[in-house]
């Protein structure tokens, strides 16, 4: 099982960094690739080109075409990213907003419909978040992130969800004690 992992973070000694390097580690070799958006300069600006490439589903910008490439070449993605505001940075979401565009991830059916295209892929969600576990629950936060990305952009593409493993208490340090586990699930799951 070939795996993408994309990282969001501006920061290469980041601890989010860490968790993806890590996670690379512990996955097969030569059957993962990792996309750090923030070294390789992605442009997560939505543009004219992008919403012609909405409007007509199809004839993606060269850069976007090449996302699309390397998702289309794993059978797992892996999201690797820095809670901000109680989201993904803006960075990962433009990367979203413009890799899973319409004619690809997801299309107009019948009756105006929409019809899922990523149907083969599973995606897995590792955020990493500066508060504690107790806070997302007691503000709603947790269920605000499920409808958000889980819902609202896995569902509706169609992809099948894997496992969405919080790192909590980040800016603390108690994450830290928990990579391990979570990278070690989130293998077993990329090799189930």
């Amino acid at each position: 099982m070939s795996s993408l992992l994309v990282v969001a973070h501006p920061d290469p000694q980041s601890f989010t960094h860490h968790v993806a390097d890590h996670l690379a580690a512990a996955l097969p070799a030569g059957e993962v690739e990792i996309a750090d958006l923030t070294a390789e300069g992605f442009d997560p600006r939505f543009t004219l080109a992008d919403r012609h490439a909405y409007a007509v589903a199809g004839e993606y910008p060269a850069d976007v075409a090449a996302e699309m490439a390397r998702i289309d070449r794993a059978d797992h993605l892996v999201l690797v990213f820095p809670v901000f505001w109680w989201s993904m940075p803006a960075l990962l979401k433009g990367w979203i907003d413009r890799v899973f565009a319409n004619g690809w991830a997801f299309g107009v059916g019948e009756g105006g419909g929409i019809r899922p295209g990523l149907g083969r892929l599973t995606v897995h969600l590792v955020p990493v978040a500066g508060s504690d576990a107790a806070l997302y629950e007691r503000r709603g936060y947790d269920r605000a992130f499920a409808t958000q990305i889980e819902t609202g952009i896995l569902d509706y593409c169609g992809v099948r969800r894997g496992l969405t493993e919080f790192l909590y208490d980040a800016d603390a340090g108690g994450a830290a004690a928990d990579v391990d586990a979570v990278v070690a699930r989130i293998a077993a799951a990329v090799r189930a």
